[in-house]
């Protein structure tokens, strides 16, 4: 494990996946400490609020208490070293993740060149899962227990049938 580093996991999570869940635990291996860093989502439409997200997320790494969750919004740059970041975790999932991540990687560091992105990837069962595949299954009606945990669930099963419209 590297040391005093701290590593910093950004995301929208909307919402936080097993596949997420399994690349935090990854990282808590690598890093002495890791924050869970949870976007505003100013450029996404979000199922979740960011409230609701931030407390899934710290449900979900309760376990892991080198792990911190907060809120950023703004430049990521900018949140990463405010929290003095020395590496930026990004999960990569499939051939189809690799060309934007570099992309992005490689604009990070030119906004930060002293802080290294580390792709980490899922294990097998979860390289599949993104959180746009787990919403449109919840709206559609069909199951998640294999793709979130069970306080996710139940929050997505809640999301859902608020935006049921009767029939």
């Amino acid at each position: 494990m590297a040391q005093n580093v701290l590593a910093v996991y950004p995301g929208t999570f909307d919402p936080i996946t097993l596949g997420h869940e399994d690349v935090v635990r990854r990282a808590t291996q690598l890093f002495e400490r890791v924050i869970v860093a949870v976007a505003a989502g100013h450029h996404k439409k979000t199922l979740f609020s960011l409230e609701e997200r931030i407390d899934m997320c710290r449900e979900a790494v309760k376990s892991y208490p080198q792990v911190q969750v907060e809120s950023f919004s703004g430049l990521l740059r900018d949140f990463v070293v405010s929290r003095g970041g020395k590496a930026m975790v990004r999960g990569l999932r499939a051939v189809t993740d690799f060309d934007y991540e570099f992309q992005l990687a490689g604009m990070n560091r030119s906004l930060m060149p002293q802080v290294e992105t580390v792709f980490l990837t899922p294990s097998d069962k979860y390289q599949f899962i993104s959180s746009t595949f787990v919403r449109e299954i919840a709206v559609l009606g069909g199951e998640v227990t294999k793709f979130v945990s069970p306080s996710v669930e139940e929050r997505l099963a809640v999301k859902v049938r608020g935006l049921s419209v009767p029939g």
